[in-house]
């Protein structure tokens, strides 16, 4: 199948998404969720590009970014290369670590700009990580006016800062470019807490490294702790055919999930 063009804003901004493979975790500590924010402010200049917003989340990325003379692709290919060998190295794994291809959406308004930002700033607010979006620390939201990565320059020719932070926080029905099909029972940090009490593995490598046999029996005792096939899938780094293989059967959800 040919590969789909990408939409072009005429603003040249754009709402990212780029996730974990297999919907996979790609920051287990916070000196991950640095590593790669320190990966974005690194490219700036050379990729000349700018980010009116961001939040990292456990397998994947938010990037409100507006771009200039360098396609979004070609920007990514200086982004991932120089993230993933550092992550690999540190996990000691091999392979991709993202999707082969992020998802974008051009954004044509003041307005868009916004409702984008605000949905990436409630991200871990919708997830059930956090009650506000000031209390997650790997988003643009805190320090938005006061951020070395955030050019707010744009955002303040839009809104006052009061009226910008007010408007973050407002309840909503906002629909943007987002990556998951479902609304898991807990969030993935709970669910990989659960994980690492049932498996002893503490990151996704760890548990990707059991024996075949081990690995199957330790999936169906994470199914039977409550927690579906495809955050099972998110939290272990193991593809959804093979889980739903080693737990056929395991009923659907029907175990107590352990606190």
């Amino acid at each position: 199948m040919p590969t789909i063009p990408r939409r072009i804003s005429s603003l040249g901004i754009y709402h990212v998404v780029y996730r974990g493979i297999n919907k996979q975790r790609i920051f287990e500590d916070d000196e991950d969720f640095q590593r790669f924010l320190d990966t974005l402010q690194r490219f700036q200049t050379k990729c000349d590009y700018k980010i009116l917003g961001y939040c990292l989340m456990s397998n994947h990325v938010h990037v409100i970014m507006k771009t200039g003379k360098m396609s979004l692709g070609r920007i990514f290919q200086y982004i991932a290369p120089s993230y993933v060998p550092w992550y690999n190295k540190k996990y000691s794994r091999v392979g991709s670590l993202f999707q082969p291809r992020f998802n974008s959406t051009p954004i044509e308004s003041e307005n868009q700009l916004l409702i984008a930002i605000r949905y990436v700033h409630q991200n871990p607010v919708k997830a059930g990580i956090c009650k506000h979006p000031a209390q997650y620390k790997y988003s643009s939201y805190k320090d938005y006016f006061d951020n070395a990565l955030i050019d707010d320059t744009y955002v303040r020719s839009i809104v006052s800062c009061d009226d910008f932070f007010s408007f973050n926080c407002q309840k909503n029905n906002d629909h943007c470019l987002d990556i998951d099909d479902e609304k898991p029972r807990m969030n993935d940090k709970n669910a990989a807490k659960i994980m690492h009490k049932i498996s002893g593995c503490k990151t996704v490598t760890e548990f990707q490294a059991l024996a075949v046999k081990v690995r199957d029996e330790m999936l169906r005792k994470i199914r039977e702790a409550g927690i579906s096939m495809k955050q099972t899938s998110r939290i272990t780094g193991i593809s959804y055919g093979v889980i739903r293989k080693a737990t056929a059967s395991v009923g659907s959800r029907s175990g107590p999930v352990i606190a």
